[in-house]
């Protein structure tokens, strides 16, 4: 959508503007946009900084050229672009510096493409083809779609029981083997490890919601989260300690609504210590699955959270995972541990400190690191159980959805009569 500061009206924006620092470059980019049917007068002399400079009052193109040669923070200054610049636009980089990070950085910020200096015409055709093919690809229609949202609460009874790992491995495995757009939500804000799982900077994303939640929309979303692969996104946290966290949850509240318009399926990496402060943050929850050790005390804190859940979201399916499980070692056998909590144990995960080893070292969730290891099988034996127990739930949210349309339907045209 267009800002109505801005000149230029939806449906007629111009096919390409591009910004360079150098004349060798801007020689290239006029000469290819001549052969493309371009006008070469939208090719100009300037970098980011005039590019983010211009389109704060015009309308963008359909296709944006920038010169990263003259930034000193290119991701920086590239979310910079990112709030001028209009939903649609299709954004690809050149720059001087050959740095396998700085691409990838560059592409999770939402580029399209890279391209190293000095410019050849062939690599500036192919970049501009693709773009061309992205903005030719019939668009899919979800408007009349009736998809039910799919949200997983991981909690852990206590620290280093592994609710992070497994949400991780959780909000992967429905990306990639189950091919659900998902969003991964680590509420943990000092301490969260979502992004760090995968080998990725959490960026500032989940700090700025909360501080300015009448910001929170699709665009906002789209922009704040980290990609962790095409079905995956992050939105994560490293605040500074010294900061606490000062918000009444209306932040959170928002987060959750866009989490549920733009993916199929939501995983809140859930501390604890936040069911205290925000108790609405279960009441779009779908499926908690509490994770737990076999002693005495996960014992004790698990029977006071299943407490909490009974009566603080009654609607949620919940699924009580022992992980770290040691045969020969165990502090309560998990008959004992039933008995004291009195709720079945759905699911052990064996102690596998070698496959988390390894896969902190790839930076790469479990399941994806050590595909084979017992462990990786148990935490994709977890999807397919919360899967399988949301098959009710997806038609019964489908058939409310649906009810609540055809009451909406009927009050608006009761009202149409008086």
């Amino acid at each position: 959508m267009n800002a109505p500061w801005k000149s230029g009206v939806a449906g007629t924006r111009d096919p390409i503007h591009a910004y360079v620092c150098d004349d060798a470059t801007l020689e290239i980019v006029r000469g290819v946009c001549e052969e493309m049917g371009w006008s070469q007068d939208k090719a100009y002399k300037g970098g980011l900084r005039n590019a983010t400079q211009s389109l704060s009052v015009s309308a963008s193109p359909h296709t944006l050229l920038v010169d990263l040669s003259e930034s000193g923070d290119p991701i920086g200054d590239i979310n910079g672009l990112a709030e001028v610049c209009e939903p649609g636009t299709i954004v690809i980089a050149v720059g001087q510096v050959n740095d396998v990070r700085l691409y990838r950085d560059l592409l999770m910020s939402g580029l399209q493409d890279y391209l190293l200096k000095p410019l050849s015409a062939d690599a500036l055709r192919e970049a501009f083809a693709n773009a061309q093919s992205m903005l030719n690809a019939p668009k899919q229609d979800d408007s009349n779609t009736d998809r039910p949202h799919i949200s997983t609460a991981v909690i852990g009874t206590r620290g280093g029981s592994g609710a992070s790992t497994i949400a991780a491995s959780l909000a992967w495995i429905f990306s990639r083997a189950q091919g659900h757009s998902t969003g991964l939500l680590d509420l943990d804000v000092h301490f969260g490890t979502g992004a760090l799982a995968m080998d990725l900077e959490p960026g500032r994303g989940l700090t700025d919601a909360i501080d300015n939640p009448s910001r929170i929309d699709g665009l906002f979303i789209e922009r704040a989260m980290i990609k962790a692969n095409e079905r995956l996104s992050i939105l994560s946290a490293e605040a500074p300690m010294n900061s606490p966290v000062l918000t009444d949850g209306s932040a959170f509240f928002q987060l959750q609504e866009e989490f549920r318009a733009a993916f199929d399926n939501t995983v809140i990496d859930l501390p604890r210590s936040m069911l205290i402060a925000y108790p609405h943050l279960t009441h779009d929850v779908n499926i908690a699955v509490l994770t737990t050790e076999l002693t005495l005390a996960a014992a004790r804190d698990s029977i006071r959270i299943l407490a909490w859940l009974k009566q603080n979201a009654p609607h949620c399916k919940i699924l009580i995972v022992a992980n770290n499980v040691q045969s020969a070692v165990v502090e309560i056998s998990r008959k004992d541990f039933e008995n004291t909590i009195e709720s079945k144990i759905d699911l052990l995960l064996p102690a596998d400190p070698k496959a988390t080893a390894q896969a902190a070292k790839l930076g790469q969730p479990v399941v994806e690191a050590m595909r084979s290891s017992k462990l990786s099988s148990g935490i994709v034996a977890l999807a397919d159980m919360i899967s399988g127990s949301l098959a009710e739930t997806a038609e019964a949210e489908l058939t409310s959805a649906k009810a609540k349309k055809t009451v909406f339907a009927g009050f608006k045209t009761m009202l149409m009569k008086k």
